[in-house]
């Protein structure tokens, strides 16, 4: 039995037999600024806290390496919308965290090329020799290859410098370099004052080149607050499904998150799904479902030598708490 498979076993069992009692006293939660989701009502409204029965401390971060870094670090115990790439990443490297849900779906990350710098996507192969501000091992690092990939551009010609998309941004701006990959909705804004996409969402869902955040969570805290997991999918759940019926809280969300105005946040979210359990273990879970097909794509494209990708990653999901 590997350790996975004792991790399933430990967890199924201490559900089983867990008291109304959770063994933590707090909750440590990483989320994202600039990124609107349902549950940053919940979040405000302090129903995570209520359902929980303890504080919960939201941090927000800059990249989904960051929340890894933390989880590893003790410092996190949950990761809302952890990018697939970060968390994938984390998994070759065998770092002890888990999948439990997927948070959100939306289109892949946009890259946006300089105005003046004479690249489109009919000749993208001149980006090779030139500079890309690019968050590494992030959603935005997995779309800039799919991306590259699809218009038949070396990537290994291309020097790609490793920046966050507020720097990103800047550098951008300044043409320190010629092509930008970003995620956020200030960043992305900001971004396209000084250029247009390589290619539009439309193009990118015709090559396939999709993204989803996921939910995940410490093996540790997993093993010891299965309950406490599990109320917070359920919590997530009911905000997701609140949302859909009505968008009058809007505005908390456009607060919380940061963004510059609830039109901001709902052309945003507008081009966002925030599926239900229901529909996670239908659409993304199932056999062959976008999770399972997505996740093999994510896992071979960002392996290295010394962090090969796994034969199986189902290894590193558990969707027990969607039930």
């Amino acid at each position: 039995m590997n350790k996975f498979t004792k991790l399933a076993a430990a967890t199924a069992l201490a559900t089983s037999l867990a008291t109304p009692a959770f063994a933590a006293d707090e909750l440590n939660v990483a989320f994202f600024l600039e990124w609107a989701t349902p549950n940053q009502i919940a979040k405000v409204e302090k129903a995570y806290d209520d359902a929980l029965g303890v504080p919960v401390k939201w941090t927000n971060f800059d990249a989904g390496t960051q929340m890894t870094e933390a989880m590893l670090a003790g410092d996190i115990d949950i990761s809302f919308s952890q990018g697939l790439a970060p968390f994938i990443n984390a998994v070759n490297a065998d770092a002890p965290i888990k999948m439990v849900g997927i948070a959100v779906q939306y289109p892949a990350n946009e890259c946006i090329v300089r105005d003046g710098s004479g690249i489109t996507k009919d000749n993208a192969s001149e980006l090779e020799g030139r500079k890309v501000a690019v968050p590494l091992a992030t959603m935005a690092d997995y779309s800039f290859r799919m991306q590259m990939r699809a218009l038949d551009v070396d990537v290994s010609k291309i020097t790609v410098v490793d920046q966050v998309p507020a720097d990103a941004v800047v550098s951008l701006a300044e043409g320190n370099v010629d092509m930008a990959c970003v995620f956020g909705g200030n960043a992305l804004a900001g971004a396209l004052e000084q250029g247009k996409q390589l290619m539009t969402t439309e193009e990118m869902n015709e090559a396939g080149i999709i993204s989803f955040d996921v939910v995940s969570v410490t093996e540790k805290f997993l093993q010891e607050n299965p309950d406490m997991v599990k109320t917070f999918m359920e919590v997530t759940d009911a905000a997701n499904k609140a949302f859909a019926e009505d968008q009058s809280k809007l505005s908390v969300i456009t607060k919380d998150s940061g963004l510059k105005d609830d039109d901001a946040t709902k052309a945003q979210m507008a081009t966002m799904v925030f599926p239900t359990n229901e529909e996670q273990l239908e659409k993304y879970f199932n056999d062959g479902g976008l999770a399972a097909s997505a996740i093999g794509v994510v896992g071979n494209a960002f392996a290295t030598e010394e962090n090969p990708a796994k034969e199986d990653y189902s290894v590193a999901i558990d969707t027990s708490f969607l039930k």
